[in-house]
C-alpha cells in the first residue's frame, strides 16, 4: 500500500476513534484539552504551576507523553491528582487509541477537566485529534518568534497560543508582537496569552482562560466539534 493512501486509513481510524472519545467526555461534562509545543517549552512545569493553584477537591486529570521514560507523570504526581504516563516508544505525538488505553481504568464520572500534555513535537501531534475540546500550542520566548510560520499547521489548528517564559525576555532576542502577528497571520482567531510559570506573571489571565472553558456561560456553551479535520494552509 502506498505511504499517502496508508497515512489516510491511519488518520481515518484515528478520526473514528476521536469522535468517539470526545462523545464520551460530552456526556460525562469533561473538557479535554490537548498541549502541544517544542520538546522544552514549559508544558511540564505550566502544568506543574496550574495543579499547584488548584484546590484538592478539583476533578482534574493529567495524561502525558513522551518517547521514553515517565518523569514528567512523577513531576505531576506530586500534586494528588490523578496522571497516567503514555509511553510512546518512538512515537512523535499521542493518538486517539492511546488516549483511549489510558483512560481505559479511570472513572470519567469522578472528572471535569482533563490535561493531555503531548509529546513534545510541532509536526506530528498537529495532525491527531484525540477527542480534545481544544488545542492549545505553547510557544516559549526561547525559540524563534518566526515558529508560527515555519509550523503553521498546529498554529492553525490551535485555539490558544501560551507565549511561556515570558521571565527569560531580557535576555533573550524575541519579538513579541512579531510572534502575535505571525501566529495570526496563519490564525488570524487564535487566542493569546503571555505567561511565566515561574515568575507567575499570566498564570490568573492562564487560570481565568480555563475557568471559562470548564464553566462556559449557556449562551456561549461551545458544541462538542472535531478540530482535526481543519485543513492547514
Amino acid at each position: 500500500m502506498d505511504r499517502v493512501p496508508l497515512e489516510k486509513k491511519v488518520l481515518s481510524e484515528n478520526d473514528r476513534i476521536a469522535a468517539a472519545l470526545r462523545a464520551r467526555f460530552h456526556a460525562h461534562g469533561i473538557l479535554c484539552l490537548n498541549l502541544i509545543s517544542s520538546p522544552g517549552a514549559g508544558k511540564t512545569t505550566l502544568l506543574e504551576q496550574t495543579l499547584a493553584r488548584f484546590g484538592r477537591d478539583e476533578r482534574v486529570a493529567i495524561l502525558t507523553g513522551d518517547v521514553q521514560t515517565d518523569n514528567d507523570a512523577r513531576r505531576l504526581a506530586r500534586f494528588g491528582f490523578p496522571v497516567r504516563q503514555i509511553t510512546t516508544g518512538g512515537a512523535c505525538h499521542l493518538d486517539a487509541r492511546m488516549v483511549e488505553r489510558a483512560l481505559a481504568e479511570w472513572r470519567l464520572d469522578d472528572l471535569d477537566l482533563l490535561l493531555i500534555e503531548n509529546v513534545g513535537n510541532l509536526v506530528c501531534p498537529a495532525s491527531y485529534d484525540l477527542g480534545e475540546a481544544a488545542k492549545i500550542v505553547v510557544l516559549s520566548v526561547a525559540e524563534g518568534d518566526d515558529k508560527p510560520l515555519k509550523y503553521p499547521a498546529i498554529f492553525f489548528r490551535a485555539e490558544l497560543l501560551i507565549l511561556s517564559k515570558t521571565d527569560l525576555l531580557p535576555h533573550v532576542p524575541f519579538d513579541m508582537a512579531a510572534a502575535r502577528d505571525n501566529s495570526r497571520r496563519v490564525h488570524p482567531e487564535i487566542e493569546v496569552l503571555e505567561l511565566s510559570a515561574t515568575s507567575g506573571a499570566g498564570m490568573e489571565t492562564w487560570l481565568d482562560w480555563l475557568e471559562a472553558r470548564r464553566h462556559p456561560t449557556p449562551a456561549a456553551a461551545p458544541a462538542p466539534v472535531a478540530t482535526s479535520t481543519k485543513s492547514a494552509p
